[in-house]
């Protein structure tokens, strides 16, 4: 191995692509980002996002040294779409980039921003929900992450439409609102006028314009709402309160699926719902431990997970703690 070569760590997300260029010794060298890279999400948009960042990263950097390269996403089914996989692979060859990129999902990267080690679990939380079993860096196997029409239980999107559900069955029964139901309504009919209008001529009519607000837009739109619950649990609301405690069953439920009592690796939680300063994450670090042995720890940079599993990938010996510590930080 040169004592020039490099590596290159990836993380295409629906909201940012961000690369890393690293040095064989771990020394961050080159930082690029951009506008979200995940195919799934940003079909056409996507790859040049990705080209984009890459060049930024390099600037400055002979692209030839780059000797391997890791790249998390969570679309990455969509790279089996020739369409898709021709744009990302010919962002890639423009860079000047020679080396055969390795694309791997959110939740490997996940796990490996959250700990050098080389076995145990990681739990995503953010607009979905998803766990996986990693065993040697890779991951073995998945629960959940069925997407919002079929699972994603606790997750963002969970969130906000059981915050609308409640809405609904409120006006249902005739009741207040109270704090959460009035900020969903808020939240949704986002025109001032339209919701005085509505709220005026009766619960029938707000009802009406609600539903029809909510089909008219993008279903994942629901988890906008998140933020909604987590403002009214801070409020005192009893019904986010029972909504945020729902969902953090929820999501131990998950995890349960696929660790038992036995297994003793790091639970690594990633994701904005399961992060520390969401009230869902921090009722996870109080209840997994009744469930669960083993640390839990939180997911932390992505881009620094995946350009540390580069590292490895280049050299074994090079996938040190210390070198972890530098790169996640």
């Amino acid at each position: 191995m040169p004592a020039s070569a490099l590596v290159l760590g990836g993380d295409l997300g629906g909201t940012s692509t961000r690369i890393v260029i690293a040095d064989h010794e771990g020394n961050v060298i080159g930082r690029g980002a951009a506008a979200g890279g995940n195919p799934t999400s940003h079909p056409a948009s996507a790859a040049a996002n990705f080209g984009q960042a890459i060049h930024q990263a390099l600037d400055g950097i002979d692209a030839q040294l780059v000797r391997t390269a890791v790249i998390g996403m969570a679309g990455g089914p969509a790279l089996s779409n020739p369409g898709i996989r021709a744009q990302f692979d010919a962002a890639w060859s423009g860079a000047g980039l020679v080396c055969d990129p390795r694309y791997i999902g959110d939740l490997e990267i996940a796990f490996a921003s959250g700990t050098p080690e080389p076995d145990g679990t990681v739990l995503i939380a953010g607009t979905g929900s998803n766990v996986g079993l990693v065993h040697d860096h890779a991951l073995v196997r998945t629960v959940g992450g069925h997407g919002w029409l079929l699972g994603d239980d606790g997750s963002g999107f969970w969130l906000g439409r059981e915050a609308m559900r409640s809405v609904l069955q409120s006006i249902d029964l005739r009741e207040p609102l109270g704090i959460l139901g009035e900020a969903v309504v808020a939240a949704t009919l986002t025109d001032p006028g339209l919701r005085v209008a509505a709220e005026r001529e009766g619960y029938d009519n707000l009802r009406d314009e609600l539903v029809r607000t909510v089909n008219n837009r993008p279903p994942v739109m629901l988890a906008e709402l998140a933020r909604t619950v987590v403002a009214a649990y801070d409020q005192n609301d009893k019904t986010a309160h029972a909504l945020v405690k729902r969902a953090a069953e929820l999501l131990i439920e998950t995890v349960s699926r696929l660790r038992t009592t036995s297994d003793n690796g790091p639970l690594v939680l990633a994701g904005s719902v399961a992060g520390e300063s969401s009230p869902v994450g921090r009722l996870l670090r109080q209840n997994i431990h009744e469930h669960f042995d083993g640390e839990v720890l939180t997911a932390r940079d992505g881009v620094g997970g995946a350009t540390w599993l580069a590292l490895g990938a280049l050299d074994p010996a090079l996938a040190t703690r210390a070198n972890h510590a530098r790169l996640v930080s």
